[in-house]
């Protein structure tokens, strides 16, 4: 008689539970959190005091530390974080980096397995981090949770008060130096006649990088472009379902979530063209060169039909690629190994 296996134990550890919530590292850990859950091996709770056979951390504050350094369990870390993700990110970085750098190695170091959200981002932890405990695991989410129907495209659209013929551009992510926001309202400001939103805004406000400046970018937007603010992940989906291009001109970008979110969305996809991309959207997304390309590649998917089509051939790449089921199943067979 064949006995019953049994469930690998996790314990998932987030701050951005209780505190500031609103950006990709909340996003990334409540999606693979949610496709451990559906998998019959495992028993995953969140920020709980058990015995586990795993404890996997997503956050590098105080409160992670003390579970870091509990005997009981193997830890892995999610480093959504290195160095340059502060840079542009939160005030004063720049000064405070290698105060950043240092609390990030010695985190990282203490775990038993690191995971790195790309490979540029594992090649920084071994190479210049000395972190060799590396493997990586590529952020994803349930894209079966971006797909829609005509029916709840068209009924996002008059929700949020568009008429069938508009032309409707999103970005989404942090206002803050780094994502380029003001990329989108130049875009905005020589494309009139279609409609922009910008979903997020700020959500470590005063503490966020050049917060005065920021502020006074959202106030200069154009009226055909809307700043969300910062809004629930719930209510996110219909920014995508009304959507017809997504655009994301960040100058630095791990492995953000926003674009598996469009790539669910089936959109075409439109990035900068950085390094960080080389073993994920590339040859899928459509990437500018400069700041001037973002304004051309959006105005030839407006006119040219095929062009979108292309664009969403690669988006549904992306798709197939970075679905949570892949990730979960990917994680748990990196648990095993460790244990």
């Amino acid at each position: 008689m064949k006995t019953k296996e049994k469930k690998l134990r996790v314990n998932m550890i987030s701050e951005s539970e209780f505190t500031v919530q609103g950006h990709g590292v909340h996003t990334a850990y409540k999606e693979i959190t949610a496709a451990l859950k559906k998998r019959k091996d495992v028993d995953v709770e969140v920020n709980v005091n058990r015995s586990a056979d795993i404890i996997h951390i997503q956050t590098v504050g105080i409160y992670s530390f003390r579970h870091l350094i509990k005997r009981d369990g193997k830890k892995v870390v999610s480093a959504h974080l290195v160095p340059d993700s502060f840079v542009g990110s939160i005030r004063g970085a720049k000064y405070w980096k290698p105060l950043g750098r240092w609390w990030l190695k010695f985190f990282y170091k203490k775990a038993d397995l690191v995971l790195a959200c790309s490979g540029m981002v594992r090649d920084e932890l071994v190479n210049d981090m000395k972190i060799q405990q590396t493997e990586v695991l590529y952020n994803t989410i349930d894209m079966g949770r971006y797909a829609s129907t005509a029916a709840e495209r068209q009924a996002a659209r008059k929700k949020l008060g568009l008429k069938k013929s508009d032309f409707v551009v999103i970005g989404n992510g942090q206002v803050q130096p780094r994502k380029r926001l003001d990329i989108l309202i130049d875009i905005a400001k020589k494309m009139p006649e279609a409609r922009f939103f910008w979903v997020g805004g700020i959500p470590f406000k005063n503490l966020g990088a050049e917060y005065g400046a920021m502020q006074k970018m959202i106030g200069s937007a154009p009226e055909n472009l809307v700043v969300t603010g910062v809004i629930p992940l719930e209510e996110v989906r219909q920014y995508y379902l009304a959507a017809d291009v997504f655009v994301l001109p960040a100058m630095q970008e791990n492995h953000p979530m926003c674009v598996l979110e469009a790539a669910g969305a089936g959109l075409p996809i439109v990035l900068r063209d950085i390094p960080q991309y080389n073993d994920t959207f590339r040859g899928d997304a459509l990437m500018a060169k400069t700041d001037k390309e973002f304004i051309k590649i959006v105005e030839r998917l407006q006119t040219d039909a095929a062009y979108r089509k292309h664009a969403r051939k690669g988006s549904a790449e992306i798709a197939k690629r970075f679905d949570s089921q892949a990730g979960a199943e990917r994680l748990v067979g990196l648990y095993k190994n460790l244990l």
